[in-house]
């Protein structure tokens, strides 16, 4: 659904995803995330959609980015979270102080699709125990610890490694995503969901990162302060995988009167999480933003059921895309989740 001017991104956004990712996205979801596909959206430009123009990017507002991602989340979720990964590094480094080594290193190639980055830095957010511990040695730092979760193994270039310090700050630094003395990753886990996406463990043994590496150093405080006005807006996956699953229905009377219904509260709270995701104060409205995103959630949920009921027997099958984007909707419901997040969620449907 388009609320923003016709942006060239988003057109080749929507030609991307009904020219490959939508019609390959059962085989995609059963046999993995082809490298062809990462190939594709490296071409397409979409990697630098909030990327500087001076680093290669297309510098695009915030509007047409959430666009393109709801095109890309509800044609092929697992394409969709992948590559959704690179833009954190991305994002991270445009703000990153100018002249600083890992800044000048990697922009441009992140921004123009040269590399694809990854991100291995969720586990900070626990405040009950540190996973990853940094250590300072000369000309750089050590990690020790388990990343519990890093998405898109094999497919990524570089991955945006986090750690906790004695001091209880919080690191950021970039690493070759391949395996070495240091760093070794799980086989590809098994999930109920997104499977395909390539998500790994990894252990972490006296991995030695240079000092030059760095991009970032924070209070973790700090960073928690920062993340949580982030962690609280809505996905726009969210809204790509529902409408996704309202566009199958239709061909009874019936359908079309719930796709109608629910495609009007949709458009309404979508608007609402992304008028609050433009405010110039972050942190203002954090109780409507998690309400918006539990709204959001119920939803994806009706949408994703209405889809699979109309499908009847044949949403069973792993052939059914009703089937896959209920899966995904379930995936949703986790990804990005933090314990303001799953508070929230819960309060929301105890009342129930």
């Amino acid at each position: 659904m388009t609320t923003t001017p016709l942006h060239p991104l988003v057109t080749e956004a929507r030609r991307l995803a009904d020219g490959l990712l939508a019609p390959s996205a059962r085989r995609v979801d059963q046999e993995g995330v082809p490298a062809g596909h990462i190939e594709a959206v490296r071409r397409s430009g979409l990697l630098g959609v909030s990327a500087p123009e001076e680093y290669g990017g297309a510098g695009a507002p915030d509007p047409v980015a959430r666009e393109v991602a709801e095109i890309l989340a509800g044609a092929c979720c697992s394409t969709w979270f992948v590559q959704t990964q690179h833009h954190t590094p991305v994002r991270l480094l445009t703000k990153a102080e100018p002249g600083l080594p890992a800044r000048e290193r990697l922009l441009r190639p992140l921004a123009t699709g040269e590399l694809l980055g990854g991100i291995a830095y969720a586990h900070v957010r626990s405040v009950s125990r540190v996973q990853v511990r940094a250590t300072d040695e000369r000309g750089g730092l050590r990690f020790d610890g388990t990343v519990p979760w890093y998405t898109g193994w094999g497919l990524n270039d570089v991955m945006l490694l986090a750690g906790v310090t004695e001091a209880d700050e919080v690191v950021f630094a970039f690493t070759d995503a391949r395996e070495r003395p240091g760093l070794r990753p799980s086989p590809p886990m098994r999930l109920a969901a997104l499977t395909a996406a390539r998500t790994v463990s990894v252990e972490l043994d006296a991995l030695r990162v240079p000092e030059d590496a760095v991009v970032l150093r924070t209070p973790r405080e700090e960073f928690a302060r920062v993340d949580l006005p982030r962690s609280t807006n809505t996905s726009p996956a969210v809204f790509g995988v529902a409408y996704a699953a309202l566009d199958l229905l239709g061909d009874t009377a019936d359908e079309r009167r719930t796709a109608r219904s629910l495609r009007a509260r949709l458009d309404e709270v979508r608007a609402r999480a992304y008028a609050l995701a433009d405010h110039p104060v972050p942190h203002e409205h954090v109780e409507e933003r998690l309400a918006l995103r539990t709204r959001a959630y119920d939803l994806l949920r009706a949408a994703t059921t209405a889809a699979v009921v109309a499908g009847g027997g044949r949403a069973m099958s792993l052939d059914s895309p009703a089937g896959r984007l209920a899966r995904e909707g379930m995936f949703l419901l986790v990804q990005g989740q933090t314990a303001p997040v799953r508070q929230a969620h819960l309060a929301a449907l105890a009342s129930l």
